[in-house]
């Protein structure tokens, strides 16, 4: 029965074990979690979950199979230091971590261990992630398996090179929190056309998962199905012309872009703005 340690217990870990735990793929009694030093959180993931929660790395790691990083980046070389002298052959080291390489990894931690780079995001506690994965020349297909395993019990995975990382943190892993500020203007804008909150809620919610439904069973182009509901001079075409007058677009271009950029930033050391 593998097990897996969890180091950091933010909104990544939590989507991952919650993830995990509903998912079916691992007990609770299999998943252990430590952080840094907020005892509160360990206390609420283990009450929420019933994983096990500890303060003592070494005793974690020597338990564990497989070793997922979900600290904060900019607490990553810390982390490592902390517990390279526990890592062994037998482990597989997974991280989560934005803009932390697989070589930075391998070089904190001064050991020849198989390393998995992962970017899900946080709809992985509902099991619908994307996650895009890369691998160091020390996973076998028997690590390469067993991450996809994981990933794909809290949504698909695709495997790609480690330098499109930066590139599908920008999309997908920051890409949620795009999409919910997205229904936050359409909320906002229910109310001022006089809608109810949890009726345009409803409304906006339905219409999002409709829009995803077709473009994944149809498997037409998005201007293609733009193109069919737009009649001219009708009402959609009047709210189309309206997202390209403000450029809605090309911010959206620029928005990726910029996460992007900061996830190379955060790869370069840079710090933080």
């Amino acid at each position: 029965m593998k097990k897996i340690a969890f180091l950091g217990a933010g909104s990544m870990a939590e989507a991952m074990i919650s993830g995990f735990v509903n998912g079916g793929l691992y007990q609770p009694a299999q998943i252990g979690v430590t952080n840094r030093s907020n005892t509160n959180r360990l206390l609420e993931l283990s009450k929420t979950y019933g994983v096990s929660v500890t303060d003592h790395k070494k005793a974690l790691l020597d338990s564990a199979d497989i070793i997922i990083l979900a600290m904060k980046p900019k607490d990553a070389q810390e982390a490592l230091l902390s517990i390279r002298e526990f890592i062994e052959e037998r482990h597989l080291v997974i991280s989560v971590l934005a803009g932390v390489t697989i070589s930075s990894i391998t070089t904190l931690l001064q050991k020849d261990a198989a390393v998995i780079r992962a970017m899900p995001n946080t709809s992985a506690s509902v099991r619908m992630s994307a996650t895009a994965m890369a691998v160091n020349s020390k996973a076998t297909l028997h690590h390469i398996q067993a991450a996809k395993q994981i990933f794909e019990t809290i949504g698909m995975v695709t495997l790609v090179e480690e330098e499109k990382l930066d590139a599908v943190t920008g999309l997908s892993g920051s890409g949620p929190a795009y999409i919910y500020y997205i229904v936050e203007a359409m909320e906002q804008a229910a109310l001022e056309v006089g809608l109810e909150k949890e009726m345009a809620r409803n409304l906006i919610l339905q219409t999002l998962a409709g829009a995803s439904e077709m473009l994944l069973q149809t498997n037409k182009q998005p201007s293609d199905l733009r193109r069919e509901v737009t009649s001219p001079g009708g009402t959609t075409e009047a709210g189309i012309q309206a997202l390209q007058n403000y450029q809605l677009q090309e911010a959206i271009v620029a928005c990726v872009k910029s996460a992007v950029e900061r996830s190379k930033e955060l790869r370069a050391g840079q710090p933080a703005r």
